[in-house]
């Protein structure tokens, strides 16, 4: 990321350590996110600060609404679980893809992040595309779309499929040859190659087989707060906050038209 290693991030996992935030009116009810904060650029813990882009956006978003909140550090299972049931978390951001699998169990925010899924192989690799994975070894983070595409892919009872509880492990998988491959989502990706350039990585991008997909706030069925969410997101993106975000962390333009496009 722009202050720490991808690879550190997992002594940096801190369950619990939350991020705050304030807006102009809560009408006295604090909204708490549960997120898993090891996925930079999107979320990450620099020392005992939880930052990436997914957090200044929902800075932006909270503030457009007017509401209190805060942000934790729960992980990625613990946020799913917790969300789904809106109890003790009413909302999670975490890079959570649309899909229509997830639909059946969750509401979303409206879109806010375009994104795909990304291949990482050592240099030298004879992998090429998504279809050279079929008898190679690959990880992925379990329960994600890339666990999902490489279900389909390898097979999902398939023992070369080694699902993990974050891309941390991982990536290490990779690097201390345990698996021939990573999928995961591009931001990601690119960005533990652009802080590792001496580990001779190589990205490869598949768009025949890896499509867009689309990251919303996660919420639970029938949230009230979705009402609220969803004309702050459509506010921040309109305004040009969402695009001074997105140029701080990813160093270009969002194409903010094809977001907002989207349903």
């Amino acid at each position: 990321m722009k202050k720490i290693s991808f690879l550190v991030l997992t002594a940096a996992l801190v369950i619990g350590l939350t991020g705050c935030g304030a807006a102009k009116d809560s009408g006295g009810t604090k909204i708490k996110f549960a997120t898993d904060a090891a996925y930079a650029p999107m979320e990450y813990m620099d020392k005992d600060k939880m930052t990436g882009f997914d957090i200044d956006f929902l800075a932006e978003v909270m503030k457009e609404a007017g509401l209190s909140y805060d942000v934790t550090n729960t992980g990625w299972d613990t946020m799913l679980t917790s969300v789904k049931q809106g109890k003790e978390y009413q909302a999670g951001i975490s890079s959570v893809s649309i899909t229509d699998e997830r639909k059946q169990s969750y509401d979303y925010s409206i879109p806010y992040f375009e994104s795909t899924n990304m291949i990482l192989v050592k240099e030298g690799s004879p992998i090429k595309s998504a279809t050279d994975l079929k008898d190679k070894k690959v990880a992925v983070q379990i329960s994600t779309t890339a666990d999902t595409l490489m279900s389909k892919i390898l097979g999902e009872k398939n023992p070369s499929l080694k699902r993990l509880d974050n891309n941390t492990l991982a990536l290490l998988e990779l690097e201390n040859n345990g698996v021939d491959a990573v999928v995961a989502d591009i931001a990601i990706v690119r960005e533990y190659v652009k802080n590792n350039p001496n580990k001779k990585f190589v990205t490869i991008s598949d768009t025949k087989n890896f499509e867009s997909e689309y990251y919303g706030i996660l919420l639970p069925k029938g949230s009230e707060l979705k009402a609220k969410l969803d004309p702050a997101i459509k506010k921040v993106i309109e305004n040009g906050a969402y695009a001074k975000v997105y140029k701080k962390w990813f160093g270009q333009e969002p194409d903010t038209k094809k977001l907002l496009e989207q349903k």
